[in-house]
């Protein structure tokens, strides 16, 4: 298969990515899964798309059993080193979102800051990705992601949005496509060793309506969709036009 965009960018792109704005609220995100687990530290958390390992050394430097799972080896290799720098054991994996095996394994599967979905080039494989966190989960088991928010660009089409969501980042070259919800850019950036890069990414927007109705096929109950703010999330805020990602939080009947 052909090397995809998001494993572009991912190649050597760990102690940049940490120092991008949207990583800056860990802290109170983490505060958010404690109170979503009733601050139970027995609960064992899968971190889908974990990235360098922010929101999983966080869980558990607070006492929590945390999985990490990322297909970028060079993502994984940050993590661990931060994990080790914290004094903490994680088990991070090298694995696809698309093709886990994981059978009601575990109490809570989070998927935060766009871990995995919705980056998948089609469809199909995004809901693919929800599909899997469901098997993973125990009966009664929560399932916490934040998405891209199909009302935002179709709130602010013909704006230079992304730039306005992310100084950090350089996008040129944007299409909102209205058939798909897809934004298609070039994004360029600095690579870990500094050196300029540039790929042509592909990003999936979705309505409200759109996941609640791939979670309820799925079988999960207990869907709220909501606003989400970065660094304080909260599942009684409102989404509106102006939040660029949606919070979700579900449950696997027991």
């Amino acid at each position: 298969m052909p090397t995809q965009w998001y494993e572009k960018v991912f190649e050597n792109f760990a102690c940049q990515y940490d120092k991008e704005c949207f990583t800056q609220g860990t802290v109170g995100e983490a505060d958010f899964i404690e109170k979503e687990l009733d601050f139970d530290c027995s609960k064992i958390i899968l971190d889908i798309g974990c990235g360098t390992g922010r929101h999983a050394v966080e869980l558990t430097k607070r006492g929590y059993s945390v999985t990490g799972i990322d297909m970028s080896e060079n993502q994984l290799a940050h993590a661990r080193q931060k994990a080790n720098e914290a004094g903490v054991t994680v088990n991070f994996e090298l694995r696809d979102a698309r093709e886990l095996d994981y059978a009601g394994s575990f109490d809570l599967v989070m998927m935060l800051c766009e871990g995995a979905f919705p980056l998948m080039e089609t469809d199909e494989m995004n809901f693919k990705i929800l599909g899997n966190a469901y098997r993973a989960l125990k009966p009664g088991g929560k399932f916490i992601f934040t998405t891209l928010n199909l009302l935002f660009p179709l709130a602010h089409f013909g704006e230079n949005f992304i730039c306005g969501y992310d100084e950090n980042k350089n996008y040129t070259d944007k299409v909102f496509d209205l058939a798909t919800f897809r934004l298609h850019s070039v994004f360029s950036f600095h690579d870990d060793d500094g050196v300029e890069q540039s790929v042509h990414s592909n990003e999936r927007y979705y309505a409200p309506g759109e996941i609640r109705w791939m979670l309820e096929c799925l079988g999960f109950g207990e869907i709220v969709v909501s606003g989400c703010e970065l660094g304080h999330f909260d599942r009684e805020r409102p989404l509106s036009t102006d939040d660029m990602e949606i919070l979700v939080t579900a449950v696997k009947p027991g």
